[in-house]
């Protein structure tokens, strides 16, 4: 019963990562979604006002303020790229664990059932292939 639970405990967490790791794309994906907008959004506001030069005196205000935006939404995609590479990166020894506590639990019905030879049946089978105990 104690692998049983702790089985569980490890799907657990693998699903928590998984969801991890799936909520930063989604960010990642809805950061460069709008920033895209604001690239949109800049360039028809530098078009009306005839400016695309950021340092001129007459530069649309809200360019300016949706370039800054568009930056830091730029700046905040950068660091979920490195959580996500963290994030996945857990996600993968998350796995890992999983699948060694599976291949536990597998083997230990395996015995509980009998599918394992007997230690007896494994040196007999050893000095039926010629082969000598050390």
């Amino acid at each position: 019963m104690k692998r049983d639970s702790q089985l569980r405990l490890k799907r657990f967490q693998v699903d928590e990562k998984r969801r991890r790791v799936t909520q930063i794309e989604v960010m990642i994906a809805e950061f460069l979604r709008m920033a895209g907008d604001l690239d949109r959004e800049i360039a028809n506001e530098e078009q009306k006002a005839g400016i695309s030069d950021v340092t001129h005196f007459a530069y649309p205000t809200y360019a300016r303020a949706a370039r800054t935006r568009r930056e830091n939404l730029a700046r905040s995609a950068g660091e979920l790229k490195d959580q996500l590479a963290d994030a996945k990166e857990k996600l993968e020894d998350a796995l890992a664990e999983l699948t060694k506590a599976q291949g536990l639990e597998g083997r230990e019905k395996s015995a509980e059932r009998g599918d394992f030879p007997s230690p007896v049946a494994l040196m007999d089978g050893m000095l039926g292939m010629g082969i000598a105990p050390a």
